[in-house]
């Protein structure tokens, strides 16, 4: 596959376990699993970071094959979940930094099509998320108040 912005092609990341059972060497069970994301889920760790803690400091190499589920689905369970999906916190939260630094750099056009680019990244996935149903039909990203939902 190809890379939207770019013209040429990109390596994927890291591999997933290819067993979609919990290995033996794991000695958390279900609950304690959950109770753990729960945990760090109240300390108001996000569901990428609560599955690279678990991996790193727990030794829990998948946390669907020990529970069955994934951790946003715990969180959601739980109502711990959070307003808007991570992807995209992620991305406004990159363009409202990069909007500061247009602020005082209102010169720099690399800055300047790389906010383009993250903008039109946002767009994409509020489309899908609409699609999806994950946000309500009358959401729609402004970068004015992009800046207040990140704070």
């Amino acid at each position: 596959m190809s890379r939207i912005h770019a013209r040429k092609k990109g390596k994927s990341g890291s591999k997933k376990p290819p067993n979609k059972t919990a290995p033996s060497w794991v000695s958390q069970d279900k609950a304690a699993c959950e109770t753990l994301i729960l945990e760090l889920a109240k300390e108001g760790k996000t569901a990428s970071d609560i599955g690279r803690l678990l991996r790193d400091e727990q030794g829990i190499p998948s946390i669907k094959a020990v529970t069955g589920k994934n951790i946003t689905d715990i969180m959601k369970e739980n109502k711990m979940a959070l307003d808007l999906p991570e992807d995209l916190m992620n991305l406004i939260k990159k363009a409202v930094n990069l909007r500061k630094h247009m602020e005082n750099n209102k010169k720099d056009l690399h800055n300047k099509r790389g906010l383009a680019l993250i903008e039109a990244k946002i767009k994409r996935l509020q489309r899908y998320y609409k699609t999806k149903k994950v946000l309500p039909k009358d959401w729609y990203y402004e970068p004015e108040k992009a800046a207040l939902l990140v704070k």
